[in-house]
């Protein structure tokens, strides 16, 4: 997927480094990501997490804060003020160039700059952090040896990340007096927090305080075994993975409406999405969700895999066939469960099958009728089960045909 590179000036009139990556097809939403302190747009979490967002449809605008990576101005003159009206600048030309940001993204302090900016992004109806601060000035201890200097001698060079950086006296000022709890308190939008229960950069407590000066709709995921930059590939991956399932129940609504598909493109389509060694987007319409292999394969776990995906759509299947049988005769039918299972058997065990060697597929299908119904009545809906387009799909002649895209 090509990713384009340009400029566009930022609150103080630098022009900033950008790079919009979007996916072949039009975008579910346009997103906008703040990358760490000191960081830049191309580092490992930002590119990563921008790649695996943009696999799962949403294009992704990344950019470097004034003075860093590729961008122009000085480091030194900056403050987290200035970031977050770099930011409002960075959705101002998405909104005048392409769509409004409608996902906001920010790592570290860059979580608490998506959190600052938000309400002036009215575009924005979900927020994401990831090892966020619950406040800006949490940031200074990672030169508290330096912050006195600092104070006296106006400004000071510290090294971050085993890079020099001069910090001002006015970036000291700026954090400490910046509230971020008001803002979160009224973001009005959706929050995912994503935050290591061991990050020693920034505590999971500032998770928790985030959490709870939010108000709902609100989610947490841990990031377990995760450092705070991210570095491990599989990391940044799960990040984009669950951002994707998650801001679709947010997004939907603010979406273009997608594409009509014509006859090659209609269906299901279902792409690995980098994250473990089996997981898979799978997408159906406007419906996207993950299959997956359980851990003891070598699996994530993180979806049903393709077996329960088999089962589950002959249980739906035959659920609602039912369902649709008992309004049609008016039968006081209340709920139906199916409980399904997929096993292997020899084929001699079978007594109703023509193959009489070897293995075969056996499912037991476990129907459960709740409702004031007769014996007959709840004969014959058995007797509808078995009807259901699902169920004929299965155990008629089926013709796959497999071929290489184009």
């Amino acid at each position: 997927m090509p990713i384009e590179h340009f400029q566009f000036p930022g609150a103080d009139g630098q022009l900033l480094s950008a790079a919009l990556e979007r996916p072949e097809e039009p975008p579910r939403a346009f997103a906008l990501f703040a990358h760490c302190f000191t960081c830049s747009k191309d580092n490992l979490a930002a590119s990563r997490i921008a790649d695996g967002l943009v696999r799962r449809g949403f294009a992704v605008l990344r950019f470097d804060f004034t003075g860093l990576g590729n961008s122009e101005g000085e480091f030194a003159n900056t403050n987290f003020s200035s970031n977050i009206a770099d930011l409002v600048r960075a959705a101002d030309h998405l909104r005048a160039t392409h769509q409004a940001p409608a996902l906001l993204i920010g790592h570290s302090l860059g979580g608490a700059a998506v959190l600052a900016a938000a309400e002036q992004i009215p575009e924005a109806k979900a927020v994401a952090t990831i090892a966020a601060p619950a406040d800006p000035n949490h940031v200074t201890g990672l030169f508290r040896d330096q912050v006195e200097t600092i104070r006296s001698a106006g400004e000071a060079e510290v090294a971050l990340a085993g890079r020099p950086f001069r910090i001002k006296r006015a970036f000291l000022d700026d954090v400490a007096a910046y509230r971020l709890a008001g803002h979160i308190a009224n973001l009005r939008r959706a929050l995912l927090i994503f935050h290591a229960p061991t990050d020693d950069t920034v505590g999971i407590d500032n998770a928790t305080q985030i959490f709870v000066a939010a108000k709902h709709p609100k989610s947490f995921i841990s990031l377990a075994g995760a450092d705070h930059l991210l570095t491990r590939r599989k990391d940044a991956l799960y990040v984009a993975d669950m951002i994707a399932v998650w801001a679709a129940r947010y997004l939907d609504a603010a979406a273009a409406p997608p594409a009509e598909a014509d006859a090659e493109t209609d269906g299901v389509t279902v792409q690995e999405t980098g994250a473990g060694r089996y997981q898979q987007r799978v997408t159906t319409g406007r419906h996207m969700f993950i299959a997956d292999e359980p851990v003891a394969v070598g699996g994530l776990d993180s979806g049903p895999g393709p077996y329960d995906l088999l089962l589950a759509g002959l249980g739906a299947c035959t659920s609602m066939t039912m369902r649709m049988y008992a309004e049609r005769k008016a039968l006081p039918l209340d709920r139906v469960s199916v409980q399904l299972k997929h096993t292997r058997v020899h084929a001699k065990d079978c007594a109703e099958c023509e193959t009489r060697d070897g293995m075969i597929s056996r499912i037991e299908r476990v129907i459960t009728i709740e409702g004031a119904l007769n014996d007959e009545q709840r004969g014959r809906l058995m007797e509808i089960a078995d009807k259901c387009p699902v169920h004929r799909t299965l155990t008629s002649e089926i013709d796959i045909v497999t071929r290489a895209a184009d």
